[in-house]
This record gives structure tokens, sequence and C-alpha cells, in this order.
């Protein structure tokens, strides 16, 4: 059964995807930081969607929905409108060519991101695998 994308059960099954995949664990085992995910109102998603993610050393420790930013102070913030999410999760975009091209927008330590490529591509294959609903 598809799930709402960008919603609490959203990010329960993301982060349940991360934790049993061996590929993450491995290409993050060296990772540490934790991220906020936005999801810029377009179209007819009206309001913005914060989603918080714990990651550190290939597990995801927490994964929740914030109504503010200043829930939490990640160590990354990565933010696009809903179209480049959606594009990414379905795989038509390249998570790292959208933060090189400006599409996704990034605050925090660049440099790590681009240590870690595999990690990103990791992650983004593991999100894709919730069976997701774009309602929007």
């Amino acid at each position: 059964m598809a799930i709402r994308f960008g919603t609490e059960e959203w990010v329960k099954a993301a982060c349940v995807e991360l934790n049993k995949s061996q590929a993450y664990k491995d290409a993050a085992k060296n990772w540490e930081g934790d991220m906020y995910f936005i999801i810029e109102p377009e179209g007819g998603l009206k309001e913005t969607i914060i989603a918080y993610f714990d990651l550190w050393h290939g597990e995801c420790r927490v994964a929740s929905i914030f109504a503010d930013e200043s829930a939490k102070t990640p160590a990354y913030r990565f933010w696009a409108p809903l179209s480049v999410w959606r594009s990414i999760l379905e795989k038509k975009l390249d998570s790292v060519q959208a933060m090189m091209t400006g599409k996704l927008n990034l605050k925090g330590d660049m440099a790590q991101i681009m240590k870690m490529p595999r990690a990103a591509v990791e992650l983004v294959e593991c999100t894709s695998r919730v069976d997701t609903e774009f309602p929007w």
C-alpha cells in the first residue's frame, strides 16, 4: 500500500529501508551528520514539509517530520521544490547532479558529501523502495 510522501509514516518507512540495507551501511559507514530534507511548496502542495533524518555510521537513528525548522539544528539542510524531490525519488534526477546544478540546495559541508557520493546514491536507492504516493 502506497504511503503519502512527506508524512511521518513515509519518513519512518524510509528509515526502515535504510536500516535494512547492507549496501547503505557499507557506503555510509563513515558518515556522521543529521539532516533536514525540506520540500518546498509547489503545485498542490501548499505548505513546506520538513523531514528530519539522523544518519550515523550507516544507520538511521531517527526520522521524523517537524512543523518548524527550529526543532533541531542539523549538520545539513537540503531544500528543493516538490518536483525536484519527486524526480530524485523516481530516479529521473541524480541527487549529486541535482546539488551540483543548483536544483537541490545545500547548507552544510559540501566537501564531506562529495567524499561519499555512494552513500547519497544508496540513500536514494533505499528511500525509493518505499511505495510512495505523490498526491500533488
